[in-house]
């Protein structure tokens, strides 16, 4: 197979380094949770904010809590896309409702408010196990020829 319009030594793909995967989590604000209970899967968009090398979110009584106190391993995704290049970060780890008064108050001091004009009283935070992410140069599909 020939690509005519992309030069072989070009990846529209990039790897992105755990420190470039920070710093994107960082400029992003909305993403999906995904969480499994008895082998059903589930995914909730959530505002969140990075802070202190883990995700934080708010969120009320309901399905997603109640999900995530039968297991608190999830995996959390947030992604950009540019006018050239897109972006996307996935993150693996344990999430748990923050419980001592401490961490609710440093929480609270996050730039961390509700989307929708709800009450979300309960402070969630992930703690990363992996952090994984790729840039996308974005561009045409590239004519092919099979030989």
């Amino acid at each position: 197979m020939t690509y005519d319009d992309v030069d072989a030594t070009h990846n529209p793909v990039h790897t992105l380094t755990e420190e470039e995967c920070w710093n994107a989590l960082l400029s992003a604000s909305l993403g999906r949770l995904a969480v499994a209970v008895g082998g059903v899967a589930d995914i909730f968009p959530v505002n969140f904010v990075a802070a202190d090398r883990r995700l934080l979110f708010r969120t009320a009584a309901g399905t997603k809590l109640v999900e995530l106190t039968v297991n608190h391993t999830v995996a959390f995704e947030t992604d950009g896309v540019g006018r050239d290049e897109a972006w996307s970060v996935v993150v693996h780890g344990t999430a748990r409702a923050l419980d001592s008064q401490h961490e609710i108050d440093a929480a609270a001091a996050l730039p961390l408010r509700p989307l929708i004009p709800t009450v979300k009283p309960t402070f969630v935070e992930i703690m990363p196990t992996t952090i994984t992410g790729r840039r996308f140069t974005l561009g045409p599909e590239p004519t092919t020829a099979l030989m």
